[in-house]
């Protein structure tokens, strides 16, 4: 079967730089999949989990939003931040989600002027950091 290269890339690190036969990854405009000899392409991406698939083998990356390109079998993810499941302290992803969600609830209940995007950003990359150590441990394929 035919590969594509696959490369992760955050300021810090290039997270992932494998050959491999897809890649599902959270557009903003809904999940899309890429293959190898895939059409060229720009795609902007959201907070959520990515997988690739290498053989039987199955990984799982959450990502932080940025921008893929797919040109000449090879597909990039510029994005602001990435860990592979192994990666992810599943304690601090708790205890990231439960202050998101108390923020919150405070602004809720007492009308407080916060920024809700970003508090609502701050909840979704923990439930995608949880959601991915999740997947990772139990080599879940979907």
């Amino acid at each position: 079967m035919a590969r594509i290269l696959l490369e992760i890339i955050t300021p810090d690190r290039v997270v992932v730089s494998e050959e491999v036969d897809i890649v599902t990854a959270p557009g903003v405009m809904g999940e899309f999949g890429v293959m190898a000899n895939h059409a060229p392409m720009v795609a902007a991406l959201k907070i959520g989990p990515l997988r690739y698939r290498v053989g039987d083998r199955v990984q799982w990356v959450a990502i932080s939003g940025g921008f893929c390109e797919v040109s000449q079998n090879k597909i990039t993810f510029l994005v602001e931040a990435a860990e592979k499941a192994e990666e992810i302290d599943v304690e601090r992803a708790l205890r990231a989600k439960e202050r998101a969600e108390k923020r919150l609830q405070q602004a809720h209940a007492q009308a407080e002027k916060i920024d809700y995007a970003r508090a609502r950003a701050a909840l979704q990359r923990a439930l995608t950091r949880l959601l991915v150590a999740e997947r990772g441990k139990a080599g879940h394929p979907r």
